[in-house]
């Protein structure tokens, strides 16, 4: 059963760029059914705000990390770093956790090097992160040594992992994933353009559109279907879109 059950959010009419996307300006009502749930759509469909969002009400900063790292929580800060976090309502069961992690595939640099300026003064705690800098690992090392150290119980909240991921790293970020799923310590939201992230067995996908937010399989998304239709015939597309 996942920790964070359901997520509430009112129509927009704020005047902000939140009420410029279809797939949350008229509020919604997501049940999260599953330990593990995709966000899928186009770029600029909402998939990250939404995120954002769910990742700052759980105290975690938006340049990522856990709620140790969030430098937000100080004195006389009262505000919101995302936009739409105010307006969010999140339902937990059986309560309200604090554990857990933010990552962003685009702001994982930044992360890495204030890890760094931490071990400088204690360097037990890259121990946490495979025993060395991230940065002297490659990006996909640094990102599966991140995983496999620092992932144990919470809510895991991941944009694009798969971005610095090979395939074969992707199967073993699945791996992880499937390993925390069945203990039931640990509840993923991840947005991905991925088609074999989606492919996850007993996953939740929601599809972002200008319909709004709904539930689909992961065959009927355009991850899966446009993937598979290219790689079972390239030389028809690449006629296609080099005019030749």
């Amino acid at each position: 059963m996942p920790f964070l059950s359901h997520i509430s959010l009112p129509s927009l009419r704020d005047g902000s760029y939140l009420q410029h996307i279809p797939s949350l300006n008229m509020g919604l009502q997501l049940k999260l059914k599953s330990n593990v749930t995709f966000f899928v759509g186009e770029n600029g469909s909402g998939k990250s705000t939404l995120l954002e969002g769910i990742a700052e009400q759980c105290g975690f900063s938006l340049r990522g990390g856990n709620r140790n790292h969030n430098l937000n929580t100080g004195y006389r800060f009262e505000g919101y770093e995302s936009a739409l976090a105010p307006y969010l309502q999140l339902s937990w069961t059986p309560r309200r956790i604090s554990e857990g992690f933010f990552m962003r595939a685009e702001s994982f640099f930044n992360f890495a090097s204030y890890i760094d300026e931490l071990a400088v003064d204690d360097g037990r705690i890259l121990e946490a992160y495979g025993g060395r800098s991230l940065h002297e690992q490659s990006h996909g090392e640094s990102f599966l040594s991140l995983f496999n150290n620092q992932f144990e119980s919470g809510i895991y909240i991941l944009d694009e992992p798969e971005a610095a991921l090979s395939p074969a790293r992707i199967l073993a970020f699945m791996s992880v994933i499937h390993q925390l799923d069945r203990s039931g310590r640990a509840q993923f939201l991840i947005a991905t353009h991925s088609p074999m992230l989606i492919c996850y067995p007993g996953a939740t996908i929601y599809q972002f559109d200008e319909g709004g937010i709904h539930e689909t399989g992961y065959e009927d998304t355009e991850h899966f279907y446009l993937t598979k239709s290219f790689l079972d015939n390239p030389a028809l597309y690449l006629r296609h879109l080099m005019g030749g």
